[in-house]
């Protein structure tokens, strides 16, 4: 089976591959010489992956899913939320994204927070939702080199240690976007 994945971040697609089986042929907006940036202009992390899912399908004709993540933080009233990636500006700068949240949250006492992933699949004219959540809280420094985003700053619930101290296969097993993936994989072996 062939199925197009809408992202051109190559760290997701590293963690997207280690997860699927080996008949399923996972294809990026690059390999389908899809250039552009697919607009995300909903309000919510479901929306977002929706729009992206329906862009390549509608507009390239393939199979395709697509997924959106987001950061929620309790005390933010769950920013950065659909802004994640763009928190700190448009450019997806990472360590400007962490600098802003750990600043947002420097007089805050409740760190809550959780990262959900929701990923949407259309497949032979059928559209399915996945959703996968983590929580856990955000720590006041940053540890660990592996990872991208926030992993530096985000410890899950029950562990010691943030998501950039985790190996990809120990992250794989309880993140949001394994959680979502593993959802995903599991209709697509009915």
């Amino acid at each position: 089976m062939e199925l197009v994945f809408a992202t051109h971040n190559k760290n997701k697609l590293i963690e997207i591959k280690a997860l699927l089986p080996h008949y399923i042929k996972l294809l990026s907006l690059d390999d389908i010489g899809c250039t552009e940036e697919i607009p995300e202009t909903s309000d919510t992390i479901e929306g977002n992956a929706i729009l992206k899912a329906e862009h390549v399908k509608n507009r390239y004709g393939y199979n395709c899913f697509a997924d959106d993540t987001g950061l929620e933080v309790e005390a933010l009233n769950g920013e950065p939320g659909v802004y994640s990636a763009r928190y700190a500006g448009d450019d997806k700068d990472d360590t400007a994204n962490v600098r802003k949240l750990l600043s947002q949250l420097e007089n805050k006492e409740n760190r809550n927070a959780q990262f959900k992933t929701a990923i949407a699949l259309n497949l032979n004219e059928n559209q399915n939702l996945f959703t996968g959540i983590c929580k856990g809280e955000i720590i006041k420094e940053q540890r660990g080199d592996k990872g991208f985003g926030y992993d530096p700053v985000f410890k899950p619930n029950d562990f010691e240690y943030t998501f950039a101290e985790m190996n990809l296969s120990e992250k794989s097993k309880i993140s949001h976007r394994g959680k979502a993936f593993r959802a995903l994989i599991a209709y697509l072996s009915k």
